[in-house]
């Protein structure tokens, strides 16, 4: 059968990382015994109570029925405690939070939402791949706004100005801090200068913000900025700062006209969670610092291990970058990440993720992963010294 594919398909490739893991299991097969430096899929478990609450949750024979398409009232609380708590943000719990299957898919949602063929998003160079795709998916156009490492990764609101003018058309901006993949942490004022964007051009702002717990003391959310919620929508995650990436648990924060609107396309394409893991999800969030600062504490022992192997890589890197994985300018005598990232794959057999794949803007950078043991850290970089000196021997 020649059965052809969805013209919206086109142009769009199987995501990055489906992609390499599927090229590191064939070179596992082969006795390679890959080191895994490039996702950032968190290796911790979740706190005990939390594991102890799903299971104590599922034993009960009444939770296994279909869900509130708006999430358990429970969840949708610890949402508002933990914003209220962490961030000294207000949200009304009934109308302003909707629970997600992890925020990966509240991008598309949003994307599915919002978008008409053709209407143009803002989309960060470098930054997650996943806003591109899920854009492309909706029928809408992508326009680069590009972010420089002279200018903090910050966006230049002056080329924002140049590129948006007074077009029609614009409906969307993807921002993310702090950023992924450099690490940047937000100010206050890059905050406000965003939602004087938004309201100046009528754009929506969609701040993705997954990384404001790892290696970060003070977390912000868009919405500590007076006015923010005209204009903003904001997606977190229990992913990594809970340590929960497997569980897909995340949420949409916003004015009650946009979550209904999200809601109208979401409540098409899925039955609501299951209710001991909004339940488990719930206690999670209402989890002390000293849940915070053990999970940190790991991290910035990873970190320093990372840094030694950038060192010996002759990367540059800035070591206040937050979030889960270190950000590095390659050296020269390279032609891009993937250079790099290809010789110490199949020569030391340890992966780290060229940053080309977040945009042109990071062709030569990389981005090394925290979530691997220190020993496993300490390993890779014993393998990669061997791998230099046998060059220097040659």
């Amino acid at each position: 059968m020649n059965i052809a594919t969805s013209k919206r398909l086109e142009g769009i490739g199987e995501y990055y990382f489906s992609q390499k893991l599927r090229e590191i299991d064939e070179l596992n097969k082969q006795g390679k015994q890959i080191i895994n430096l490039g996702i950032g899929s968190p290796d911790l478990p979740p706190h005990p109570e939390v594991i102890k609450t799903l299971q104590e949750e599922a034993a009960k024979p009444n939770v296994h029925a279909y869900q509130s398409y708006k999430g358990s009232p429970v969840l949708r609380k610890a949402v508002a405690d933990w914003y209220s708590k962490w961030y000294g943000v207000t949200l009304n719990p009934d109308t302003e939070i909707l629970p997600l299957l992890g925020s990966k898919e509240g991008i598309m949602h949003i994307c599915m939402t919002y978008l008409n063929k053709g209407d143009k998003v803002l989309v960060p160079n470098p930054g997650y791949p996943t806003y591109r795709s899920a854009v492309k998916l909706a029928g809408g156009e992508c326009i680069d706004y590009e972010l420089k490492e002279e200018n903090n990764w910050y966006p230049d609101f002056d080329q924002l100005e140049n590129i948006v003018g007074s077009s029609l058309g614009y409906k969307l901006m993807w921002v993310n801090y702090p950023h992924m993949p450099t690490g940047r942490l937000p100010e206050k004022a890059l905050f406000e200068k965003l939602v004087a964007f938004g309201k100046k051009h009528n754009i929506l702002i969609c701040h993705d913000n997954p990384y404001s717990f790892i290696l970060n003391d003070s977390p912000m959310s868009l919405f500590s900025v007076e006015g923010a919620k005209e204009v903003v929508i904001e997606l977190n995650s229990l992913s990594k700062s809970q340590n929960m990436a497997g569980w897909r648990i995340g949420t949409l924060c916003g004015a009650k006209e946009r979550i209904d609107e999200v809601l109208r396309f979401k409540s098409n394409m899925d039955s609501g969670m299951f209710l001991p893991l909004q339940l488990a999800a719930a206690k999670a969030l209402g989890l002390g610092k000293d849940w915070y600062d053990s999970v940190n504490a790991v991290y910035a022992a990873r970190r320093k291990k990372v840094f030694e192997l950038l060192d010996l890589l002759n990367c540059v890197y800035d070591k206040s970058q937050a979030g889960m994985f270190v950000w590095a300018k390659i050296p020269a005598g390279y032609k891009n990440g993937f250079a790099l990232s290809d010789e110490i794959l199949y020569n030391a057999n340890v992966f780290i993720t060229p940053g080309g794949i977040f945009g042109s803007a990071g062709e030569q950078y990389i981005r090394v992963s925290l979530c691997s043991p220190e020993e496993k850290l300490g390993e890779s970089i014993k393998r990669v010294n061997e791998l230099f000196l046998q060059v220097k021997d040659k």
